[in-house]
């Protein structure tokens, strides 16, 4: 007689295609713009959702990062070790061009066909995203200074993944990070103290040293960084590469890894500059304009990053339930568990729409109108969409029970992974005073996300009473300046909300659409998942959000 036998049990959600299963996103890729990159992404999402990615992701975190300062003898190493499935993972995003293709191969549609395949890797594994996110978000910066474009743009844009700690020149692909933060500064990166002193007379593209330190950099095995520093000018954009043009180590000191929460597959560092080598990028006392856009591109990269976190989390509840029985039942048609999961699905679809839109915005930064819309939208979604992803995850988790508390289960590390991107790249009150700045010195940026707003009024009585509240909140906090500071949550909140509930209503699937406005835009939005109001067709949002 068997005494051990696997009963109600689902099976693991394994060789399953990310990109054709997920309909919100396959439908977010048309729409805006890139359904040319269909075939590839198809590609992609069978390979990422294959068992063997998934047990790469598995072992990077579980063999995380290790610091190797010095060498046996005592000579600064200034290495980091990673394990074998790292390296592999961060090799099939280069692979795919997630770190450089809009730049390599400009075309229309470009930042959405990333944007896509971005979401589909950090299903899997986020911690890769940060190296591939910087790279592809330094390029905007580097261009400021012609010359350092010309030398390392073209080792940035290959598609080879080479993990070697080599000089720039004898590699065959680079990756670029960032250093800005500080620990006496935090957000506040003027309050910086690293100096910069020049060489020979300074100025655009000249050599400087760099003595100070840095709290965090991420992704240290970088082949350079870009990084902020006080010159005689005043706060400064520099690149500072792993080598000096003589082939030595440059003076990059790796103090310590940080023992994080989450995302523990990617290191990331304490480091001390010590006369390090370094070339301006840009004016002196120009360095935070120089360097946004790398900002701008990052925070992006946050948002859709926490609506993967969402998607996968989301698929893996839905998968659960419609295997699970209890009480007679599946969990998937049980009423309350399917308010529940369909309130999940809504999330998700909200999540993924704004933020393929707005990657739209980043492949047509010649309209002005969409230049403004990017403007204002990126810190509206990188607030909003990060700051669901706990919640969404933590309730995906639940509906698991025991089984996605435990360490086998994707979805500790998706809930160890879910805060990091409202933290990264400013966090969410940065983001709020963000987006009043632009409102208040750039009137056009708010005419421009109303227009996508207005596009959709007419068509649901709820968004339309939303939107009529909304209209003279946003007038009038424009004209407040401070004293609107202390309501700004609250007003990027609704924002991020009406222009989901534009975009759904517009293109979303009827069910998702109308889930949305009857429990977000009208009525009393319950304060957990799950409080959809009655009238909502659970079964039909389940459906198409089910993997």
């Amino acid at each position: 007689m068997a005494t051990h036998e696997v009963q109600n049990q689902p099976p693991p959600l394994v060789d399953v295609n990310l990109f054709t299963t997920d309909r919100a996103l396959v439908e977010a890729l048309h729409r805006e713009g890139a359904g040319w990159a269909a075939a590839a992404l198809e590609r992609f999402g069978q390979r990422v959702g294959s068992q063997e990615v998934l047990d790469w992701s598995i072992q990077a975190h579980r063999h995380p990062p290790v610091l190797q300062a010095f060498d046996r003898f005592g000579r600064r190493r200034d290495e980091v070790e990673f394990h074998p499935a790292w390296h592999a993972l961060l090799g099939l995003g280069v692979a795919q061009g997630l770190h450089s293709g809009p730049w390599r191969e400009p075309r229309p549609g470009a930042h959405v066909a990333r944007a896509a395949a971005m979401m589909l890797l950090n299903e899997v594994e986020a911690g890769v995203g940060c190296p591939i996110g910087m790279t592809y978000a330094a390029v905007p910066a580097l261009r400021r200074q012609p010359e350092l474009a010309a030398e390392w743009e073209p080792r940035m844009l290959t598609t080879i993944y080479d993990a070697r700690c080599r000089p720039a020149p004898e590699k065959a692909g680079v990756l670029l990070g960032m250093a800005m933060t500080e620990k006496q500064g935090g957000s506040d990166v003027r309050a910086n103290t690293t100096r910069a002193v020049p060489v020979a007379g300074g100025g655009p593209g000249a050599e400087y040293r760099l003595t100070g330190h840095k709290w965090f950099c991420s992704a240290p095995m970088c082949d350079a960084f870009l990084v902020l520093a006080q010159a005689p000018g005043g706060l400064s954009c520099f690149l500072l590469p792993r080598f000096t043009p003589d082939g030595e180590k440059n003076r990059f000191h790796l103090q310590r890894l940080k023992d994080k929460l989450g995302n523990r597959s990617n290191a990331s560092s304490e480091v001390e500059f010590d006369g390090a080598w370094a070339r301006l990028v840009g004016e002196e006392g120009r360095g935070v304009p120089t360097i946004i856009e790398m900002g701008n591109l990052t925070r992006l990269d946050c948002a859709l990053g926490s609506a993967a976190l969402v998607r996968h989390a989301v698929a893996q509840a839905i998968h659960h339930a419609a295997h699970r029985s209890a009480f007679q039942r599946r969990l998937v048609d049980q009423p309350l568990m399917r308010n529940v999961l369909a309130d999940l699905g809504v999330e998700s679809e909200a999540a993924t729409a704004l933020a393929l839109r707005l990657a739209r915005a980043y492949d047509r930064l010649a309209e002005p109108e969409e230049a403004a819309f990017r403007r204002l939208a990126t810190p509206v979604a990188k607030y909003w969409v990060t700051k669901r992803a706990p919640s969404a995850v933590v309730e995906a988790l639940e509906v698991l029970g025991g089984n996605g508390y435990v360490e086998e289960s994707a979805l500790p590390r998706l809930y160890r992974e879910a805060p990091l991107n409202s933290i990264w790249e400013g966090s969410g009150n940065i983001m709020c005073l963000d987006v009043l700045r632009a409102m208040t010195r750039q009137p056009e940026t708010v005419e421009a996300v109303w227009a996508e707003v207005r596009r959709s009024l007419g068509a649901d009585r709820r968004l339309d009473a939303y939107a009529a509240v909304l209209e003279p909140e946003l007038r009038a906090a424009r004209a407040d300046g401070e004293e609107a500071e202390a309501g700004a949550r609250r007003l990027v909140e609704r924002l991020a909300l009406a222009l989901q509930g534009s975009l759904l209503v517009r293109h979303g699937h009827p069910a998702v659409a109308d889930a949305f406005c009857a429990s977000r835009l009208a009525g009393d939005w319950g304060r957990a998942f799950g409080t959809l109001p009655a009238g909502a067709d659970a079964k039909a949002i389940i459906d198409r959000a089910r993997p």
